[in-house]
């Protein structure tokens, strides 16, 4: 097998962060990797590379100015003042406000980057950031256990310098975040194969395409549970032979999702650890310039494992390694067999049984044949460096921005408190998306809801955050307020009467 370059980023600092004891992401999981990985002697095949932490104004080329700041300032005793008990940032118990959440998030998101940055330079063919994957995270709101986007963010910087990016997500949960940040333009095509039904986030059916001109660029695969490694073989190796074909990427970012995996917790599929690992060597057999990313998986021996093998892989040497583990830190960990192997178990495939399968593949090639082969979009030289490095202005000279800069905060604050827009309109604008020789009525999107990853019900309408900001749930005691204002104008207005009758 032909060799490749490949990059693999790793920040050793990863690991020493958690979620809390109850919680089921285990950031360490990416350091027993990296030290199996180590233990395999592959770290001598490889740029290994400490990438740059993201900074703040990094990240707010994706996330808004207010969610940045709320991160970087977030404590567990601050994050019900900060959030305003709950309704803005982290909702829900998916997303909790652990010690550090702004530096492990700068470590995932300055992985992602740095790996995009090296495809664009050319020096890798395959680039690795195992901590990275988040594709959960929103805008201005974190989901599943993601708080940063930092696929987002990879991707706005490969596209600093190529057209076209396709990002495929093999997770076993839908996503989300990276299909809602770019289901408008045709510049990223997202692909995602997912379990649907009752399962967090709740969205990604076949329905659900893009908008404008991003309409068709958008792919999902809803599956069912128990789906096996043949079965997952056919339906991904001809969509994305298709998606290659027609929308020829410059680049691919693939999120390797290990709960995917058979025996996860929180995942329902039934992949071996070669069958979510064929991804990565059909992809790599297709000579794309490839980052690899990491992603969900909550049984993390079997984590270490499937992203040990893919880094083979990426490499190329997966079928000389020995399945037996060499003796490694956490080598306690992979009992009893302490194999590199992930099995399946005996869950039924709801995708054969019922025939779903041969459907959902039908319908995404049909979907795919309709589009227009490679989109063009005009591209040209992208500055290396910001203007304010020169200029000697901005947040390094702690000079305050400019009116300008004000105005238009001031404008997003406004809109972002204006309340939800017209039915009516929407469902005009629906009408405008929809396909002419189709007469059967557009199902209309449902509104947001969410959902929680864990338990994979929707939360409690009370507790959602608003359109506008809600004041009067941010415990603030108007009462004990208005009381303290009182006494305070009387006792200055005693002053000011002793004050007069003394002079």
């Amino acid at each position: 097998m032909s060799r490749r370059r490949v990059a693999y980023y790793y920040d050793p600092d990863v690991g020493a962060y958690t979620f809390g004891y109850n919680q089921y992401l285990k950031p360490h999981r990416v350091k027993m990797t990296h030290d199996l990985i180590s233990a395999y002697d592959m770290l001598d095949k490889m740029h290994v590379l400490k990438p740059a932490r993201s900074s703040a104004e990094t990240m707010t080329s994706f996330h808004t100015d207010e969610y940045v700041q709320f991160l970087s300032r977030v404590t567990p005793e601050t994050a019900a003042k900060l959030s305003f008990n709950g309704t803005r940032f982290l909702v829900g118990d998916d997303n909790p406000p652990f010690e550090g959440v702004f530096e492990f998030s700068s470590i995932s998101a300055g992985g992602s980057i740095a790996a995009s940055q090296r495809i664009n330079a050319g020096a890798a063919d395959i680039a690795i950031n195992w901590a990275g994957g988040l594709h959960h995270a929103k805008k201005a709101e974190a989901s599943g256990f993601c708080y940063i986007n930092d696929i987002v963010l990879g991707i706005l910087e490969l596209l600093r310098d190529v057209p076209r990016v396709l990002y495929i997500d093999i997770d076993c949960h839908h996503g989300d975040g990276v299909e809602e940040a770019f289901y408008t333009t045709d510049r990223v095509m997202t692909c995602s194969f997912h379990k649907y039904g009752a399962y967090f986030p709740g969205t990604g059916t076949q329905e659900d395409r893009g908008r404008g001109k991003g309409k068709g660029y958008a792919v999902n695969v809803p599956l069912k549970d128990g789906i096996t490694d043949w079965a997952f073989q056919s339906v991904f190796e001809p969509v994305i032979a298709k998606i290659l074909e027609v929308y020829r990427p410059s680049a691919v970012v693939l999120q390797c999702g290990a709960d995917s995996l058979a025996g996860d917790k929180l995942g329902c599929f039934n992949l071996t650890m070669q069958g979510h690992a064929h991804c990565v060597q059909f992809l790599r057999q297709q000579n794309v310039p490839l980052v690899l990313l990491g992603g969900g998986g909550y049984t993390v021996k079997n984590v270490a494992r499937a992203w040990t093998y893919e880094t083979a892989c990426a490499l190329g040497i997966e079928d000389t390694i020995d399945p037996v583990l060499p003796y490694n830190e956490y080598f306690d960990w992979f009992g009893p067999r302490f194999r590199l192997e992930v099995v399946s178990s005996n869950m039924d495939d709801l995708n054969v049984k019922d025939g779903s399968l041969d459907a959902v593949r039908i319908q995404a090639l049909k979907q795919l044949s309709e589009l227009n082969p490679a989109p063009s979009v005009g591209l040209q030289d992208t500055p290396r460096e910001k203007l304010e490095k020169h200029l000697r202005r901005g947040l390094d000279c702690g000079e305050a921005r400019d009116d300008l800069d004000g105005q238009l905060a001031q404008h997003v604050r406004y809109v972002s408190q204006l309340p939800d827009s017209d039915p009516a309109s929407d469902e005009s604008d629906d009408d405008d998306d929809s396909d002419s020789e189709d007469d059967t009525p557009r199902r209309s999107r449902p509104k947001k809801q969410l959902m929680s990853i864990i338990t994979n019900q929707y939360l409690d309408p009370q507790v959602l955050p608003d359109a506008r900001r809600k004041y009067f749930q941010s415990g603030i005691n108007l009462d004990e307020y208005f009381q303290v204002k009182m006494e305070r104008e009387d006792v200055l207005m005693y002053a000011s009467q002793t004050q007069t009758l003394q002079v």
